[in-house]
């Protein structure tokens, strides 16, 4: 049951009818008295709740019902209705515990999408803590291709991601660089109900603010001197599937309102055109930035982020998982050999050396984890990767050489860090061909075979 607090006979019809015709029971109340007596309700699920539901409020009332509800019926969601003037008002609601807001005139498939979504995370324990499944459980139960670990904390996140990804919610993947937010936000893709539809990446950070509006919205021919043709934009290309809005701390104020707008409305229109669109899709963002401290700073608007982070998914730092770390090097290891088709790559990790990996930092997380296995597969001259190769990879950084330590992360592709340690090899051993290739752990030829490849003189 669903229950709509309006002293607005006409908003309230609406809202009825709407929300019946997608087989959605109602009930409503046109005052704080008639809406808390219906709280009693054991088959209430939600609440509509217009944040100035009597005419005589200035908002303030609402606020207070809202808080009245939420001490009453903590687990039960509240969605706030208001005009798009009044947003800063839903935001203090959002702050006081609302799990949503819609702005009037609202879209009716929007309202009714965010409501299902609402419904459904109640039914799948979001609002509650669920019973720990185990990695098999999970893997069992949802497509995890590619993301790997065991330690408790991190299958908590792919719990909720997996029930989330069933639903329609807005998610925001937190974490440091290099913790994997992209693969667990294509997780929740392949998951979901829209995974035979587009998965649109974009990084945001990559989009200067004067071309925001044509990546992003697109244009029509002729909308500027070089729009020689139509070219759909970012949004147009997600329809129907999902789009991930990475790095979305590093946008530009002017930039966010107009995401606002249209993650709000759920239309665009592309420039150029006088015809307004409309999207169908599924919103993930991703930040390694702390966006609760931007928005106390001024440069993240408060209102952008209630709107994006319905759930969000905190990825942690390869340091706090440190149980899962030979599972992770075990498996770069094996990847890096492969890919390498090395005769002689190790193939296990031993005991000190994996003891060592164990205890390192690790600040570029996953991702420098997966580099430095590379890079060592490169130098070891034997089937276990040992220590003392683990301690030369370290020593070594091909960026600036003065052995400084490992490359800052997306620094240097594989090939870029496999030419740069045969250029300093070479150095050092004074272009003497055996010397360096004993060095890096080559026959002769293979080495021959890198020096055409990289084209590098001798």
């Amino acid at each position: 049951m669903i229950l709509i607090i309006d002293d607005d006979a006409a908003v309230v019809h609406s809202l009825e009818l709407l929300l019946k015709q997608a087989g959605l029971p109602t009930t409503s109340a046109a005052s704080a008295e008639g809406a808390l007596a219906s709280l009693d309700r054991p088959d209430l699920q939600l609440v509509l709740q217009d944040m100035n539901f009597s005419r005589q409020t200035t908002g303030e009332e609402g606020l207070e019902l809202l808080q009245q509800i939420r001490s009453r019926r903590p687990h039960i969601p509240v969605i706030l209705i208001t005009a798009w003037g009044s947003i800063d008002l839903a935001v203090k609601g959002m702050k006081s515990g609302a799990s949503d807001f819609v702005t009037k005139p609202w879209q009716n498939e929007h309202l009714v999408q965010t409501v299902r979504t609402l419904l459904n995370l109640a039914d799948t324990g979001t609002g509650r803590t669920p019973a720990p499944l185990s990695r098999e459980e999970l893997d069992s139960r949802y497509d995890l291709e590619g993301i790997l670990g065991t330690d408790p904390a991190f299958l908590r996140v792919l719990e909720l991601a997996g029930r989330v990804a069933a639903t329609d919610a807005s998610v925001l993947i937190t974490g440091p660089s290099g913790t994997g937010k992209e693969l667990l936000a294509s997780a929740i893709h392949r998951n979901s109900p829209r995974r035979q539809r587009p998965f649109v990446k974009v990084n945001l950070a990559a989009i200067p603010a004067t071309l925001f509006e044509g990546e992003m919205f697109g244009h029509r021919k002729g909308a500027f001197t070089d729009a020689k043709r139509d070219r759909p934009g970012k949004f147009a290309a997600a329809d129907g599937g999902t789009i991930l809005l990475d790095e979305i701390g590093d946008l530009d104020a002017r930039s966010q309102v107009k995401l606002l707008r249209v993650l709000q409305d759920r239309t665009f229109e592309p420039l150029g055109s006088d015809t307004t669109l409309k999207l169908d899709l599924r919103v993930i963002c991703a930040t390694n930035r702390d966006l609760r401290q931007a928005t106390a700073e001024g440069s993240f608007r408060e209102d952008l982020l209630y709107r994006i982070n319905l759930i969000t998914l905190n990825l942690p730092a390869l340091s706090e998982r440190p149980t899962d770390i030979p599972l992770l090097a075990g498996h770069f290891l094996a990847r890096a050999a492969a890919a390498f088709g090395k005769s002689d790559a190790p193939r296990q990790i031993a005991p000190d050396a994996r003891a060592w990996l164990t205890q390192q930092t690790w600040p570029g997380n996953v991702r420098q984890l997966d580099h430095f296995l590379s890079r060592a597969v490169l130098m070891a001259g034997t089937t276990s990767l040992d220590l003392a190769t683990c301690k030369r990879v370290a020593a070594m950084d091909p960026t600036d050489g003065e052995g400084s330590g490992i490359p800052a992360v997306g620094a240097m592709t594989v090939d870029e860090v496999e030419k740069a340690m045969i250029e300093r090899s070479l150095q050092h051993h004074e272009g003497n061909i055996s010397r360096a290739a004993e060095s890096l752990g080559l026959s002769r030829a293979a080495l021959y075979r890198r020096l055409e490849k990289y084209r590098i003189a001798t």
